[in-house]
């Protein structure tokens, strides 16, 4: 998922995203404000498929993660 719709995407890292090369995810905000959907992908597999979720449920999962509500799989 480099690009949606023609357009090339700046992925941007999570601040959450462990150090360690685990749990990394990324997302492009600009895409995001430019297009009303927020798409999310594995920094360590780029190449595979990835999310497109709404901003709604974006800002859900960030909150859960800041609250510590989701557990680590």
């Amino acid at each position: 998922m480099s690009n949606i719709e023609g357009t090339p995407m700046v992925w941007v890292k999570s601040t959450y995203s462990s150090g360690d090369g685990g749990q990394c995810i990324e997302w492009a905000p600009a895409h995001a404000a430019a297009h009303g959907v927020v798409p999310v992908r594995d920094s360590k597999a780029p190449q595979r498929a990835g999310l497109r979720v709404s901003p709604a449920g974006w800002a859900g999962f960030v909150t859960a993660v800041k609250n510590g509500e989701l557990g680590a799989v």
